[in-house]
Formats: C-alpha cells, structure tokens, sequence
C-alpha cells in the first residue's frame, strides 16, 4: 500500500523539500496546502494516511487547523514541523492530537524515523 501525504506549510520552499524526502521514499504526496483553512478542507475530501503541518501560518494557524482535524478524526495522524519549538506549543500540539513534533530546519534523518514509528504503529496506537 502506498503511503498518502499531505503537506501543510506557507512556504514553497518547505512544501517542496518535504515532498522531495517522501518521494524518495516512495510516499505519494496527495496534496499541498498553504495555510490551516486549505489543510482541514484538502484532510477531508483526502483522508490521507499522514500529514506534516506548519503551526505559523495565515488565515489559520497549524494548531487550530490540527484541533479541527482531529476533532473530526481522532485517528489522524499529524506531524507538527515549526521553527519554534517552544515547549508551550509542542504541548498544545500533542494535547490536540498530534503524534509528534519535528523542530526546523528539518533533519531528513529525524523526519523519517516519525514518520515510519507512526506508521508501523498499530491502527490503535496511531
């Protein structure tokens, strides 16, 4: 089974580096979004199996877009990727849902060893 993400960041240059890393994986990215409104729409018409999300972004931030989501999907699984690593929103993060927390710049190495722990979780522990 092919692995579906979808990459939420208000940067072009971020969006594109997470696709290049989870393309080289074989992952099928099923879709981009901007900002947290265009997240909560693409993660309900998409369901896609994981999503990397921005906390700093117009319109709607990551946090209220992640709540949203996993207020609907308790099974959602959303890593959170921000320059701040403030330990007050890594724990509003995982409060509201999220599995893990990666810090930017993003280590390629880290990202990948989320994502795969995520994913080879048992559904129940996801």
């Amino acid at each position: 089974m092919t692995v579906r993400i979808l990459i939420v960041d208000d940067a072009l240059f971020m969006r594109t580096l997470l696709r290049d890393i989870f393309e080289k994986q074989g992952w099928e990215v099923v879709g981009e979004a901007e900002n947290g409104q265009e997240a909560v729409e693409q993660y309900r018409r998409l369901k896609p199996d994981l999503v990397t999300m921005d906390i700093v972004m117009p319109e709607k931030n990551g946090l209220d877009a992640l709540w949203e989501i996993t207020s609907e999907y308790p099974e959602a699984a959303v890593v959170m990727c921000s320059a701040l690593g403030q330990d007050n929103l890594v724990l509003q993060a995982v409060q509201y849902g999220a599995r893990d927390f990666i810090v930017k710049p993003v280590d390629e190495d880290r990202l990948l060893e989320v994502v795969h722990r995520i994913l080879e979780a048992p559904e129940a522990e996801r």
